[in-house]
Order: C-alpha cells, then structure tokens, then sequence
C-alpha cells in the first residue's frame, strides 16, 4: 500500500496511457458484438498486424528519433495510415472469408465462435512463418529486415523521446503520455460521433436493434456489417500506433493477451456500448497498476487483476458498468 501512496501519480497516469489502448481495441469487440451478437476473437491479431505494420513504415521511411517537427509529424501520419490500413483490411478480410460464409449459411452462433478463434491461430502463426512464407517465393533475402526473427521481438526507433510536459505529484507527464491518451479520446470521440450522426452509423445502429426490420427500410446489412468491420480495424490501427509509441515493440503473438485484456475492458464498460469501452479501458488499466502496486512482486500478477476483475464482472453485473447496447445509443 505504501508504494501505491507514494507512486501514485505515475501509476495513474500510465495506468490511463494503457487503458487508453484497451478501449481503442475494445471498440472492435463492442461494434461487431452489437451488430452481430458475436465475439471476433481475431481482432487481436487485427491490432497485431497494425502494429507491424506501423513498424515497418518507420522503417522504410528512415524514421528517428531527432529529426525536425515536420518530419517527426509525417512519420507519425505515415504510421497512423499504415496501421489503419492493414488493421482495417485484415478486418475486412476477415468478415468476408471467415463470418459471411456462415452468416450466408445461417450456421449458429458456435461455429462462428470456433471460425474466431481459429482464424486468430492463423494470422498468428502466419505472422510468425513470415520468414518461411517469404522463403518460399525466394524473397527471404531481399526483405530480411521485416521477415528475419520472425518469432522474436520486433522494436520500433524511436520517434519521439519522452519529453517532461507538466508535473503531476511526483511523477513528470511526458510528451509521449498526453500524445497517447489525447490521441485515444480523439478516435474514440470521432467514431462516437460518426456511429451518433452520420448515415452509415444510423445503419449501423438500426442493423443492431432489429436486422430485419432495418433490411424492410432498405439498409443494406451487408455493407453495414463491413462498415462495422471497418470501423473496428481502424479502430485497431490506431491503438497499433499509440501501443508502439508507449510500448515500442511487437511480436507475433503481440494480440493475445492484449485483445483479452480489450475484450474485458468492453465486458467491464458495457459491451455493445461505445462509450463502456472507453470506461472500461481507463478502469481496467488503473485496476491492473493498482493491483499490481498492492500485491508483493505484483508486476508478475497484473494479469491476474485484469482476469479477476472480468470474473467479478461476469458473475455480479454481466451487462457491465453502463450496459446500454449499440441498438439503443442515443443520438
């Protein structure tokens, strides 16, 4: 408890700074579980691919610590860009070949479920084989930089050096803390606002009350379910960026416990619930540094506080802090 005290500042900060990136990526669960009723256990590897492919265009574009503000700026677009991109193809990729087969077929919502978790194996893995992907069309060589250690940790150079922007008790606020929270609210306040106003969110939100009463007022289901897809990669794309801003590395299986750990913070906010995600990333990101800060050698078991708390959760308000679904959001 004494460390708790006397850190607090910090462990609230960069508790919210991950949090931040929970509730990016829990918005993939929240969208898709509101519009579909199903749990796209893929999206972590949705937001892995986001993450290599925001290391990469670094790479590529020569990027560094140090450089002037313009190019510290493009390479930071560059990076956002990318992301979104491939997080948002992969998704779309996703609902196209895994779900829309099934959905065409009627097939229940179980094997739905099982094609999720099967389809996060395979992007996985064929994120770790990249080397013996690559090996088989004799490109191995030539982009050894991307594929070589395809199962090791993969860093990102550093852009921006953490910078102190304001003290906040005893801890100093950096530039990269206030970039990814900032950020975080920002996608998070443009996807409310485009779900809450814009057409295809209105679709989006009537597919999720009632499908078939929405497919009688002429909305398209299937393109709303691909806008939705859509919707939650770039959502992952982003959190990719900030998650290698703050973290600065990735791996293979970089996803998996991070989409549990997303997933629990759209179960804690409300899942179905746009802004639950967000309130249940900030809590559940305070939750795990404070428990950790409790618990003697807690580092090891902040994983433990994430899981009990989606247990304590599940077993006392299963529909979560706010529990409104996406059908019923207010305008």
């Amino acid at each position: 408890m004494d460390f708790l005290l006397q850190n607090f500042a910090s462990l609230t900060v960069t508790g919210i700074a991950i949090g931040a990136v929970y509730a990016l990526v829990a918005l993939g669960y929240t969208l898709v579980y509101g519009v579909l009723r199903l749990i796209n256990f893929a999206h972590s590897e949705v937001f892995m691919y986001g993450t290599f492919a925001a290391v990469w265009i670094v790479k590529i574009l020569g990027g560094h610590a140090g450089g002037s503000v313009v190019q510290t700026i493009f390479w930071l677009l560059a990076m956002l860009v990318a992301a979104m991109a491939v997080s948002g193809l992969i998704a779309i990729g996703l609902e196209f070949l895994a779900y829309r087969p099934l959905r065409k077929r009627h097939a229940p919502p179980l094997i739905a479920l099982i094609s999720a978790i099967g389809a996060s194996f395979f992007l996985s893995e064929l994120m770790g084989l990249r080397d013996r992907v690559t090996g088989l069309v004799g490109l191995d060589t030539t982009l050894g930089d991307y594929v070589s250690g395809a199962r090791n940790n993969v860093g990102m150079p550093e852009l921006i050096h953490p910078e102190r922007v304001f003290p906040l008790g005893n801890y100093d606020v950096t530039s990269v803390d206030v970039l990814v929270i900032g950020g975080a609210i920002v996608m998070m306040l443009l996807l409310d606002r485009f779900v809450s106003r814009s057409r295809l969110g209105k679709g989006m939100r009537a597919v999720a009350q009632d499908a078939e009463s929405a497919a009688l007022m002429g909305v398209n289901r299937d393109r709303i379910i691909q806008v939705t897809f859509l919707a939650g990669g770039v959502m992952a794309g982003a959190a990719a960026v900030l998650y290698m801003l703050k973290i600065g590395a990735t791996r293979y299986d970089a996803g998996f416990v991070l989409g549990v750990k997303a997933f629990t913070a759209a179960v804690l906010g409300g899942i179905g619930n746009l802004r639950g995600a967000l309130l249940g990333g900030f809590v559940l990101g305070l939750a795990e540094n404070y428990g950790s800060a409790i618990i003697p050698n807690g580092t090891a078991w902040k994983d433990v506080v994430a899981f009990v708390l989606l247990v304590v959760i599940l077993l006392f308000r299963p529909t979560g802090i706010l529990g409104e679904s996406l059908g019923r959001a207010r305008a």
